[in-house]
């Protein structure tokens, strides 16, 4: 396998960014800003590399290498023997996600399938729904990696492009296919829970009315103090760990919305009644030390020139401004500078928890899919 980059410049166009160049590419992978997308310079790229298959969408911010930008890269991918396959399919409503998310996971399955990238939408959709459509078809041993598209912190309209023009409501799905392939995944948060842990009593999907037969809004607001009159952006400082049961990992949570007329809670991701939850703030050191941990779990030390697939939260580059490019230099120490890091950061993560199989939707951590060829 080799790989390398490109920036693209309204000024110059595509430009190499690596020592080397992928003359002919399998696979793209395209990660921008949505000005990029709304323009044809995806038919730019199209024409350079009309053979490719080009995956990508439109971010919150780009990773390439060491460096966190609202950039747009594509990083150039030439397997010796593994196969992609990649799929899509445009909705509607995010009532479709889960019917949407087992289509494409049937039209990629086969006996060789060994991993399943998914970029959506990242706004229209339900992402827990996806990552549950999925894992419902996908075999036993294929994993589940990916992200929610973005649209910096404008939260207006997000695109994935799929072999096609850009477009949003979309879900697209790269196969990874062959025994020459290991992919493996990371995903850690380092957020700090505080508090007590309370149950969800009354939610409707990703909307939460009730905790402890509480209006959500009042609790919540009560442990803000002087960052409520900043909400609802203020609350990425601040958001929720929900778990089934006390022996579960928790599943984090970003705030999206607040409702004073229904005291409700909007977050990123489904909220079942019944669920423990508690609050969480952010923690600089952990933060970073967390990236770090994600690239120890996914990383295989025997290998070298890896290519690293970062998505991480946009809440994390807010929290972390001047400091994100720390989290991808923790990265590059566990995995090394031969390796190639490309990625986004995103409205939401998939990645199966530490010691399951299954993938969840994500808020607010590194989600790291590390691919090697033999």
């Amino acid at each position: 396998m080799t790989t390398s980059q490109l920036l693209y410049s309204n000024e110059n166009g595509w430009q190499n960014a690596s020592k080397n160049e992928v003359k002919n590419p399998q696979l793209i992978l395209l990660f921008g800003n949505g000005d990029y997308f709304k323009t044809s310079s995806y038919g730019d790229l199209k024409k350079l590399y009309p053979q490719s298959n080009i995956l990508g969408c439109s971010t919150a911010g780009s990773i390439i290498g060491q460096r966190v930008d609202d950039i747009t890269v594509a990083t150039l991918v030439s397997f010796d023997q593994g196969r992609i396959k990649i799929v899509s399919a445009d909705f509607d409503t995010a009532e479709e996600s889960m019917p949407t998310a087992k289509k494409l996971a049937q039209e990629l399955n086969s006996e060789d399938l060994k991993h399943v990238f998914v970029l959506s939408d990242g706004l229209n959709v339900n992402g827990s729904e996806i990552a549950d459509g999925f894992n419902e078809v996908l075999p036993e041993g294929v994993l589940l990696t990916g992200g929610l598209a973005g649209d910096g912190v404008d939260f207006a309209q997000t695109y994935v492009v799929a072999n096609d023009v850009p477009k949003s409501k979309r879900v697209a799905a790269l196969g990874f296919y062959g025994d020459s392939l290991e992919i493996k995944s990371g995903c850690f948060a380092g957020w700090d829970e505080f508090g007590a842990e309370r149950i969800i009593t009354k939610s409707k999907g990703n909307i939460l009315y009730e905790i402890d037969g509480k209006p959500a809004l009042e609790l919540y607001k009560s442990y803000l103090g002087d960052e409520t009159k900043d909400l609802p952006a203020s609350g990425l400082k601040f958001p929720i760990a929900i778990r089934k049961d006390l022996t579960q990992e928790p599943l984090i949570r970003t705030l999206l919305a607040v409702d004073e007329e229904t005291q409700s809670l909007t977050f990123a991701g489904d909220i079942p009644e019944g669920f423990h939850c508690r609050l969480m703030k952010s923690n600089m050191d952990r933060l970073i030390d967390n990236a770090g941990l994600a690239a120890e779990q996914a990383y295989s030390r025997t290998k070298e020139n890896s290519l690293c697939i970062a998505v991480s939260c946009v809440g994390r580059r807010i929290i972390l401004s001047q400091l994100v490019e720390e989290e991808i230099d923790a990265i590059e120490e566990v995995i090394g500078k031969e390796s190639t890091i490309a990625g986004f950061y995103s409205y939401g993560e998939l990645a199966p928890l530490v010691g399951f199989s299954e993938c969840a939707l994500h808020n607010q951590t590194m989600t790291l899919t590390i691919i090697n060829e033999n």
